[in-house]
């Protein structure tokens, strides 16, 4: 496909190279001037210099042709108005990044509505959101919910006493009365494989594990990993995250309490947040300020200030300090590597979750909509994806036992959910129409169920 993106920031950066790697032809309009050199040097692709906003810049882009385009600069004006003058040139379809909180609601609707915008996304929300969920599944380095959550999957490190220790995946499971599947292994020597049942897993292996939420209760409480519910949060940093995620905390009656060293954003938190959050002027990076502000009795800490560098190494020393649940936002790829050699597993990165939500859309609009996925997770620094999908008259493998189903390499079947019920399948299991399927895929981009057929 052919698509536009004007504003080539942390976001738009991100954006721009998953689409690269799908295999769309991409255009960039961006008004920095290094930029466009950086990326003209670095990926086969248009660029434009200049204001996203300008009809020539648009026209020289060819709107006509533009199957998709994505407005992701730092002004919501600017980037809901290049959207109308996109459509109204041509552009299919449309995509606006907003960060102002009041664009929320029945209000960003109606401006949805009314300039035409085919789907408008919040960066900082979707963030604050993915922390939330984690935060309510405090045992996980990573946790992804799929089909109104009837299925779950948690990524998880196996620990040298841990039960999984040195047990071939055939051997774990008939140990076990509960329902599950480990559908993928990290390990530091051999990278992410997709592993059968003879595959043994060791000490260190990051794993991802998929099961019912009754199952996973009852599968972490086994495993001794089930870390006690979360209900004191310290934040550091007074992002536009870190505001929607203190409310939401707020609102299911956790206790909060932000750190923020800027006196200007700590006196505005106390416009924008709910009251029973603490809110604390003090300089969050010192870790004498933190023991000050009782770091030793919270059960998570949550690291959101604007570099990944000291969110990393504050979350190493929350860490250390003995705090069950340590997040923090990274967004570059190196430094969530040295995160996770540091022990800090949990980081969340805004740019990959943006980039996951436009890639999900534009491979939907590759099959002009056919596409029937709901869901799509990338994983392991996007190694592997999880994708849930809704089984259609299409698909022509309804009712064949999986067992006699010819899959293409690197694809496992991990879930299926009928009506209300979740499977762990095996090879006697079948799909039937209208089932949502779960598809763990690496090295393969799948935008259809029948994708994973040879």
């Amino acid at each position: 496909m052919n698509i536009t993106i004007v504003g080539a920031g942390k976001i738009g950066r991100a954006i721009i190279e998953s689409l690269i790697k799908e295999g769309h032809d991409i255009s960039v309009i961006d008004q920095d001037s290094k930029v466009i050199e950086f990326l003209n040097n670095s990926y086969d692709l248009m660029c434009v210099c200049g204001n996203g906003i300008n009809i020539e810049n648009l026209e020289a882009i060819s709107m006509k042709n533009c199957n998709l385009f994505v407005a992701c600069t730092g002004s919501d004006e600017h980037n809901m108005l290049s959207c109308l003058l996109a459509r109204s040139l041509g552009a299919k379809y449309t995509v606006a990044r907003v960060r102002n909180s009041e664009y929320a609601g029945d209000t960003l609707s109606y401006i949805k509505q009314q300039l035409d915008i085919s789907m408008i996304f919040n960066a900082d929300l979707i963030t604050a959101q993915t922390i939330y969920n984690n935060l309510k599944f405090p045992s996980a380095i990573k946790y992804e919910t799929f089909s109104g959550r009837k299925f779950e999957l948690a990524e998880l490190t196996i620990k040298d006493d841990s039960m999984f220790a040195d047990k071939a995946l055939s051997k774990i499971k008939s140990q076990f009365d509960i329902s599950f599947l480990i559908c993928y292994v990290k390990r530091e020597d051999v990278g992410v494989v997709i592993p059968g049942g003879d595959f043994t897993l060791r000490s260190g292996d990051k794993i991802g594990l998929v099961a019912s939420p009754l199952e996973m209760q009852a599968l972490l409480k086994r495993m001794d990993v089930l870390q006690k519910k979360v209900k004191n949060v310290m934040i550091l940093g007074a992002s536009r995250s870190a505001v929607y995620l203190a409310n939401m905390l707020a609102a299911n009656s956790y206790r909060v309490r932000i750190l923020e060293v800027n006196q200007e954003k700590t006196r505005h938190l106390y416009d924008v947040l709910d009251d029973s959050v603490d809110v604390v002027n003090a300089d969050g990076s010192k870790s004498d300020i933190l023991t000050e502000e009782g770091i030793d009795s919270q059960d998570s800490f949550v690291a959101l200030t604007g570099l990944d560098e000291e969110n990393i190494l504050i979350a190493y020393h929350a860490m250390n300090m003995g705090v069950p649940k340590v997040i923090a936002k990274v967004n570059q790829d190196t430094y969530a590597d040295i995160s996770g050699k540091l022990g800090v597993d949990c980081v969340i990165s805004p740019n990959h979750l943006t980039a996951d939500l436009i890639v999900k859309y534009a491979r939907a609009l590759n099959t002009t909509l056919e596409s029937k996925i709901e869901t799509l997770y990338s994983l392991m620094n996007g190694a592997v994806e999880a994708l849930e999908f809704v089984v259609s008259a299409d698909f022509k493998q309804t009712g064949v036992k999986l067992k006699d189903i010819k899959l293409k390499s690197n694809i496992l079947i991990a879930g299926i959910i009928r009506s209300n019920k979740t499977i762990i399948p095996n090879g006697n299991d079948v799909i039937q129409l209208g089932d949502h399927v779960i598809v763990i895929a690496k090295e393969q981009k799948l935008s259809d169920l029948s994708d994973i057929l040879l």
